[in-house]
């Protein structure tokens, strides 16, 4: 779907939101359009993104013919990914370049800035959206990813090399500091990830070395992966 936000400040710059969809999941079938709170789950993220006063395309990619309906169904543009791009170990850049280039090439569209929207999170409604390209737009960065905080403790974890000795998941000092001494660490929480297009296209990845983070409101970082988590949510959305 393509909207003219020309009352924008923002209006000038091409904003597409991508929401990946494959169509096979092994927690929950049909993860994706499973039903909560009276729509399909996929719904919640279309409907956040085109309520969102900066984007002006939404597509959905998936396989899957039976999401791709859906899709269209709520407004957002259908992009049908290739097999080879929806298996459980494919990458999530590889979608974004075919989104793209199936975009230039049916609608000339070429999108300045990129937000990519995972449907697993549908409590990350417009407002964060808005808040985030807000925030994205006033930095001196490139790219945006939201994240939550983590204990510090897991700096201080270790892993076995591949002689089954112990060594420092990220050094050898961290396991042996003060917490206090410890530097802050984060954890993307898969709702919002924003790139310029020059930036992807620069280096392949949904980050960069001008990457800031976003820290989400309360709940809008919950990512569905279980019945257990989709029952937390439709919880919390009748409480809402």
């Amino acid at each position: 779907m393509f909207r003219n936000n020309t009352s924008t400040k923002f209006s000038t710059r091409k904003i597409l939101a991508i929401i990946p969809a494959r169509g096979g999941s092994k927690s929950i079938p049909k993860k994706n359009i499973v039903p909560l709170a009276g729509k399909p789950l996929i719904a919640w993220t279309i409907e956040a993104a085109l309520k969102s006063k900066y984007i002006d395309k939404v597509a959905v990619s998936s396989d899957s013919d039976e999401i791709l309906s859906v899709g269209k169904q709520y407004g957002a543009q259908p992009v049908k990914r290739p097999a080879h791009l929806a298996t459980d170990k494919a990458a999530p850049e590889p979608l974004v370049f075919q989104v793209m280039d199936w975009l230039k090439e049916k609608e000339d569209y070429k999108p300045d800035i990129i937000v990519y929207l995972q449907p697993t999170s549908p409590l990350r409604d417009k407002k964060e959206i808005n808040g985030a390209l807000e925030t994205f737009f006033r930095k001196n960065c490139t790219t945006l990813i939201s994240v939550y905080e983590l204990e510090k403790k897991y700096l201080k974890t270790f892993t076995l090399n591949d002689k089954g000795f112990l060594q420092g998941s990220v050094n050898n000092k961290y396991p042996f500091m003060n917490r206090q001494e410890l530097p802050n660490v984060y954890m993307p929480d898969g709702a919002i990830y924003i790139i310029t297009r020059s930036a992807f296209v620069k280096t392949g990845q949904l980050f960069s070395d001008k990457t800031i983070p976003y820290f989400m409101g309360p709940g809008g970082n919950i990512d569905i992966d279980s019945i257990d988590d989709l029952k937390k949510v439709e919880k919390i959305i009748k409480r809402l």
